[in-house]
């Protein structure tokens, strides 16, 4: 049965509230889920108007991710209820809360790899032929319709695995939407698509509310939640702490109430005396995705790395790192030339590589937190005569953890259990624990929350003073200006400018941005 035939489905059913027998098309009473060593949810409670956006708000590990999995029929709530359409509903799996009218855009991206979009989007709901097989033609003009509808420029026969993260994410929009449901879950959905594309998102969301669909909306980004939500939800350490309209507050109000304190400077930028040039690249290459890409990074100096996405930020950070080497050009050292044919190399040479996508290039999901911590180390800083000092390792690796604020019940919880800010957390402790000379850190706040974002912003203050020399990608404009000494803008693989603190601001950056 396609997703059509699925909603007409429902629709027929006499069983199912129509709009006007309810106020809330979803409901959830006194939630509560339990894991090991940890309350996730305490009573809390969420309800969604149709025909809205409702944002939810909190810090990581408040319990929003956990409440949506519930929601989705991931998880099973220890205590409490779900309502649909006003009437109570069990939702033991996934497909399950999909056929009942509730589909989910996870912050970690689910998609299949080879398989192509259209597969990825009509997965289990493929058009079948007269004989039973797959009728791939119908598919792709299905995904075609839906792709014009949303006004979405993606080949649907194009494989995953060759579409940047932001064309991912439109796809896996694209693939919620199929389902017509009554409520769509958002979790994070612009945390990897550029503002143009976040403005398509929005047109996308206005239509989508304008037929009378519930959203439920996790952002860490203050600025969405004015633009795009009626109402917001926070959530504090798996509590419910209030409910508002988005006219009625301002955004410290919000901060006051997820942090439970004040965030009195979010980039606390300091002037400190740069030392000499640390890092030194001239006309760096990569055939057919940057070209001579020439910049200087002193002791104590951050350098951002601006531009919009495609434009190579993360490509140069992946060949400095020696993910990918270059092709020509140098880089040097403290003034000596160096060959970084490799990551091993590049750590060897004091270099830390915090990477964009922190579940597919960061995280060793099987493993717990303490491994994540210590695998980069483990092959010289901590070994003595060709054994591991475990007891020195693991004590530095909970200090790692208690400086960071990461929230897990032990050091040995398996790292694919926590929210995605704290896995963010877990990779920074692993490269502040090799000590570097140069970190390179691209996109190092992505689905932090606010709280945690003043605390890492501070964290690399405290690096620059110690004479880290410090590259920044960001694609936050507020972030790459309050942190920055300089800016480095890129587009189409190039370097169009290299600006001063005193002289950047975002029309110049946007400006250099779009040549």
């Amino acid at each position: 049965m396609n997703s059509a035939s699925q909603v007409a489905a429902l629709d027929m059913n006499s069983a199912v509230p129509q709009p006007q027998d309810y106020e809330y098309v979803l409901e959830v009473i006194n939630a509560r889920k339990e894991f090991p060593g940890v309350v996730a949810l305490d009573d809390v409670s969420l309800r969604v108007r149709p025909g809205t956006v409702h944002a939810l708000m909190g810090e990581n590990g408040a319990g929003k991710s956990t409440l949506m999995k519930i929601i989705a029929g991931i998880y099973q709530p220890d205590g409490g209820e779900v309502r649909l359409r006003g009437s109570a509903v069990e939702l033991p799996t996934p497909l399950t809360a999909q056929e009942a009218g509730i589909a989910m855009i996870h912050q970690e991206l689910l998609l299949m790899d080879y398989m192509t979009v259209a597969e990825n989007i009509w997965i289990r709901r493929e058009p079948k032929n007269r004989f039973g097989f797959v009728d791939h033609d119908q598919m792709r003009r299905n995904t075609l319709e839906l792709f014009n509808r949303l006004n979405i420029n993606l080949d649907p026969d194009a494989e995953i695995r060759d579409l940047s993260v932001a064309n991912r994410q439109m796809v896996e929009i694209a693939k919620a939407v199929s389902f017509n449901s009554d409520v769509l879950i958002m979790d994070e959905p612009t945390s990897a698509i550029t503002e143009k594309e976040v403005a398509h998102l929005f047109d996308i969301i206005r239509d989508l509310k304008a037929q009378g669909i519930g959203i439920v909306y996790i952002t860490h980004k203050m600025n969405e939640l004015f633009e795009i939500a009626d109402e917001f939800s926070v959530f504090r350490d798996g509590r419910y702490i209030a409910t508002h309209a988005s006219t009625e507050v301002t955004r410290d109000d919000i901060i006051r109430m997820m942090v439970g304190r004040e965030i009195t400077q979010m980039f606390p930028k300091e002037d400190v005396a740069l030392g000499e040039v640390v890092l030194s690249v001239r006309n760096l290459t990569l055939n057919g995705v940057f070209r001579d890409i020439s910049f200087d990074v002193r002791a104590g100096e951050i350098l951002g790395l601006a531009g919009l996405v495609g434009s190579g930020r993360s490509n140069v950070a992946e060949t400095l790192f020696g993910v990918t080497p270059a092709d020509s050009g140098t880089i040097s050292i403290k003034g000596r030339e160096v060959s970084v044919s490799s990551p091993h190399e590049a750590i060897k040479l004091g270099m830390a590589f915090l990477t964009e996508d922190r579940k597919d290039t960061g995280c060793f999901l099987p493993l717990d937190i303490q491994e994540n911590i210590q695998v980069a180390v483990l092959h010289d800083q901590y070994v003595k005569g060709g054994f591991v000092s475990e007891a020195e390792l693991e004590n530095a690796s909970e200090e790692m953890g208690r400086k960071l604020r990461i929230k897990t019940p032990d050091m040995q919880e398996c790292i694919e259990n926590l929210s995605g800010g704290n896995q963010q957390k877990v990779l920074i402790a692993r490269w502040l624990l090799t000590n570097p000379g140069i970190l390179i850190l691209d996109e190092p706040t992505r689905g932090i929350d606010v709280g945690a974002k003043a605390e890492i912003h501070s964290l690399i203050t405290q690096l620059a003073h110690k004479g880290v020399a410090v590259v920044m990608i960001s694609s936050e404009m507020p972030e790459v200006l309050g942190m920055s000494d300089r800016i480095l803008v890129m587009h189409e693989g190039r370097a169009t400018g290299i600006l001063d603190r005193e002289e950047a601001d975002q029309v110049k950056i946007m400006d250099l941005a779009a040549q």
